[in-house]
């Protein structure tokens, strides 16, 4: 009967990612690094996480480095994709 709003659980990952910092991101910020940090525990690389995360722009670009786009990205958030692969690892790792 009741559902969750679809960003119901972004809080979640981005508190594990992020610590008490993820409060000072405005609602925006936040819900397009949530996406990121789902799209980064999805894939196996950087690279492949780049590649579904621009998937459209890519195609516009003479060359393509998809993982120095997303490192960037996340380095605006002090973020690198060892931490946030490894936030919340334990919870991933746990799920049946």
């Amino acid at each position: 009967l009741w559902r969750r709003p679809a960003d119901a659980g972004d809080g979640d990952a981005l508190e594990e990612v992020l610590g008490a910092r993820a409060g000072t991101l405005d609602r925006f910020d936040r819900v397009q690094l949530a996406e990121v940090i789902r799209a980064c525990r999805r894939a196996r690389s950087l690279s492949e996480a780049g590649r579904e995360l621009f998937a459209v722009s890519r195609t516009r670009k003479r060359t393509t480095n998809d993982a120095d786009r997303l490192a960037k990205y996340l380095a605006t958030h002090g973020l690198d994709w060892e931490a946030v692969r490894a936030a919340g690892s334990e919870t991933r790792d746990a799920r049946p």
